[in-house]
């Protein structure tokens, strides 16, 4: 009888463990990283977002956000960064509050992968990062594995079919719209961007003839002269002002290009010059609204032109 008894509390606990096994697998789900495919928790219930294309898109799909650095730069999302735990920057995490805060997930990407290794040791981690050329490509990627987390995969389809035909309207008027010029300002510095660097998706995916074929595709851009845009001559100048971006009280862009190599432009001639939501462009790239904020400022800019 007792033989039985230990038996029956061993056949117990076999299948106590073997069902919480099985319920520790069903909670958690593969998604694609910019690592790679990753593990993570499934419907995270506290998370923590340190990259802002991320919290762009999370906010975008409805998901409650527990922490983030500040600042978050980006205007559209400063009540988000208000309602939430402040947990350090996003260069310097604080990590004695990350840890008190009991987290079931960490999303780093961009300014913050550098911290990757260090927030996993505390905290369930992925790096969502999105750069360079194929940025649309990136973003919906990012924009579905949120969704396959989060259990929002109708509302990340919906966002998604979106941003397509957003796409697809705007290449109908790059077509004819002429060459363009991609130039950040940094206060009375000024750099250009082409095809294959930070902001070459402008060309290659949104279908904007490049007013210059050569360009170094260094984060930063290829430094340049006010001659160099004069020479190069183009029909579109689209302008990003670093320095507002990051909140520096600095030169403006306008001021910096109001001169007369500059006013010799096509561009500047036919009044399409077209200053970008810097923030939005710079700081949140690839996130879906910081996406269709600039799709609606480049279409409303060619169409006045049309």
């Amino acid at each position: 009888m007792e033989m039985t008894m230990c038996n029956s509390r061993w056949a117990a606990l076999f299948l106590a463990l073997l069902f919480s096994t099985q319920a520790a697998i069903a909670d958690t789900v593969t998604i694609e990283t910019a690592r790679g495919p990753a593990e993570a928790p499934k419907k995270p219930e506290k998370v923590a977002v340190f990259d802002i294309a991320a919290l762009d898109t999370l906010h975008a799909l409805g998901v409650k956000i527990a922490a983030t650095p500040q600042p978050v730069y980006v205007d559209y999302l400063e009540d988000v960064g208000r309602n939430t735990e402040k947990v350090g920057s996003l260069f310097e995490p604080d990590f004695e509050t990350i840890h008190a805060l009991g987290l079931d997930l960490i999303v780093a990407g961009g300014r913050s992968s550098s911290q990757y290794d260090a927030l996993s040791e505390l905290v369930p981690t992925i790096d969502m990062t999105i750069w360079g050329d194929g940025l649309l490509d990136q973003a919906k990627a990012r924009l579905n594995a949120y969704g396959k987390l989060f259990g929002k995969e109708e509302k990340a389809g919906e966002l998604e079919t979106e941003l397509d035909a957003a796409v697809e309207a705007l290449k109908d008027q790059t077509e004819h719209a002429g060459t363009a010029l991609v130039v950040l300002t940094n206060g009375p510095k000024i750099s250009v961007y082409g095809k294959g660097s930070r902001f070459g998706w402008l060309h290659t995916e949104l279908g904007l003839q490049p007013a210059v074929k050569e360009v170094k595709a260094s984060t930063h851009g290829e430094a340049v002269s006010f001659e160099f845009i004069r020479e190069r001559n183009p029909d579109w100048l689209f302008v990003i002002d670093r320095a507002a971006a990051i909140g520096q009280d600095s030169k403006l862009a306008k001021e910096t290009l109001d001169n007369k190599l500059v006013a010799e432009t096509t561009a500047w001639k036919k009044g399409q010059v077209i200053y970008l939501d810097a923030a939005s462009i710079y700081i949140a790239a690839g996130g879906y609204q910081s996406l269709m904020n600039t799709l609606g400022e480049i279409s409303s800019a060619l169409a006045k032109a049309e």
